[in-house]
């Protein structure tokens, strides 16, 4: 069967993040109840709650998923602890039972729904790990959680199976310094995610000069391109494995995906970090040397870390403009394989990793900051970069708490789950529509305007809460974007837009955001 052909430009399509184990079941309730009480253990989600939802995620706009990693895991419930780089996880089939006794039974689920997404002109990412597998080892007499040390533990007692491929059950291809995250430690030093054990990726062979995780995890996310037609990457913890083998994987994706028929295959990393650190990782530096070009593009953690608080005004527009002209400066000298890496970074609000939700509903009155989701969507869909949507968001979602587990709830057990007229859906709706209906939303050059309340004196606001104003302009086209994030009334003034040569006057309809 023909590879599903890539979508000619990642920037047309919304991606709406899945955590498998927390979206749905048809045939059961979630395990644990309350559906949204955090909660560190399986619920019970499964391909199949994602398939039976396809045509919710298309009438919303959706244009791609993105699953949380699927492969066989530890016993960690987010899949971010893989134990088999090869074989899905039974818990997600339909059947977790018969699926772990007999092997293709949770494969064959995956591949129905890719090829039900597909069907829908859905795309689907996979999330995969490079930097760890999941917690396959012990340390003896002390457990699968070590204190950092300088040196590797030695010995170490592997689990029941160990870790597959079998290529990966060397000791020497595992750190085994302990805890990366003990106190004292940095963990770009090198170490594990607490449990979950760091590979070497940077190991070589004496005998033979290959680095075998590298071998072995490119050929593992190259058979599953190859198995289950997906068609993106989202790469867990880019930053913490060596640049070289973060530009040889993403080339060794691209040029793979293009032998099989994928033209534009699309792999973006986590980097949560600064722009200067986003920049090491994504695409390569113009004055390099070599052919190979590496990872297409970033999660957009230097944008989350001002648009939220933005449009809670809490931040000034002026901030939000400071990140994007240092990224200017920053970007100059790195090409992706799309051209300005940064035009294709994956943007979002909130996602699995916050301890919060975007959406905030005080018990005293629940509906008080309801306009504050519409206005930051409003500003992520029409701002540069590819939108992403944290699964929930449409339908209200707002856990809050002390751990990741405050915001991974188990959708299907809320009332009126997937209610396709509940809470934000309509907006969500049409935010995707006017993406869809606007050229220059997607493709257009980005400008930040002056305001002013006089029609005098114009200025970027400093205030918070404040007024953002920008242009999205493509060809003879401007979308103009006013955002008020006051919370004490409208906000009525000017917005300096471009006017075309030869005309008097612009026809300046401006989708108007107000908190």
């Amino acid at each position: 069967m023909p590879a599903f052909p890539s979508p000619a430009d990642w920037r047309d399509v919304v991606i709406y993040f899945v955590l498998v184990d927390r979206f749905a079941n048809p045939s059961s309730p979630p395990q644990h109840l309350p559906w949204d009480e955090p909660f560190d253990g399986w619920q019970g989600g499964s391909f199949a709650g994602i398939r039976d939802g396809l045509d919710y995620l298309a009438d919303l706009g959706v244009g791609a998923i993105w699953l949380s990693p699927v492969f066989r895991t530890d016993g960690s419930y987010h899949g971010y602890g893989i134990e088999d780089f090869l074989a899905v996880e039974p818990r997600f089939a339909s059947d977790p039972a018969a699926a772990g006794t007999t092997p293709g039974v949770a494969e064959a689920e995956l591949r129905e729904l890719v090829d039900a997404a597909h069907e829908r002109g859905i795309y689907v990412i996979l999330d995969i790990v490079l930097n760890h597998a999941g917690d396959v080892f012990e340390y003896p007499g002390i457990g699968s959680v070590a204190p950092w040390r300088s040196m590797p533990y030695d010995p170490i007692a592997w689990r029941p199976g160990g870790v597959k491929p079998a290529a990966l059950q060397r000791n020497e291809l595992f750190r085994r310094q302990g805890n990366a995250f003990s106190p004292n430690h940095t963990p770009e030093a090198g170490g594990d995610f607490y449990a979950l054990k760091e590979l070497v990726t940077d190991y070589v062979d004496a005998q033979t000069g290959r680095y075998p995780v590298r071998d072995t995890l490119i050929a593992a996310y190259q058979r599953a391109i190859a198995d289950y037609d997906i068609d993106g990457l989202r790469i867990d913890t880019l930053k913490y494995i060596e640049r070289p083998f973060s530009l040889l994987f993403g080339n060794a994706m691209r040029e793979f995906a293009l032998s099989i028929g994928k033209r534009n295959f699309f792999t973006f990393g986590e980097v949560w970090d600064s722009e200067e650190r986003i920049a090491e990782f994504v695409g390569r530096y113009a004055d390099e040397s070599g052919d190979i070009v590496g990872v297409d593009a970033a999660l957009d953690f230097p944008q989350a870390g001002v648009l939220p608080w933005l449009a809670k005004g809490l931040a000034a527009p002026t901030d939000l403009i400071a990140m994007y002209t240092k990224r200017k400066s920053v970007e100059r000298g790195v090409v992706s394989s799309h051209g300005e890496a940064s035009r294709f970074f994956v943007t979002f609000v909130d996602n699995h990793d916050f301890h919060e939700r975007f959406h905030h509903e005080p018990a005293d009155d629940p509906h008080r900051y309801d306009a504050q989701l519409p206005l930051a969507l409003g500003c992520l869909f029409a701002l540069q970069g590819i939108p992403c949507l944290y699964y929930g968001t449409e339908q209200g979602l707002h856990g809050a708490g002390s751990a990741p587990e405050a915001v991974r709830e188990a959708l299907w057990g809320a009332p009126a789950a997937f209610d396709p007229v509940a809470a934000f859906v309509p907006a969500v709706r049409e935010l995707c529509s006017l993406r869809d209906r606007q050229p220059a939303l997607r493709y257009g050059r980005q400008y930040f305007r002056p305001i002013s309340g006089d029609a005098t004196h114009f200025a970027a606001s400093r205030d918070h809460p404040g007024v953002l104003a920008f242009s999205r302009i493509l060809s003879a086209s401007e979308v103009v974007v006013v955002a008020n994030t006051r919370t004490d009334g409208d906000w009525s003034g000017h917005v300096i837009v471009d006017v075309p040569a030869g005309r008097r006057g612009i026809d300046a309809r401006a989708p108007v955001c107000e908190s």
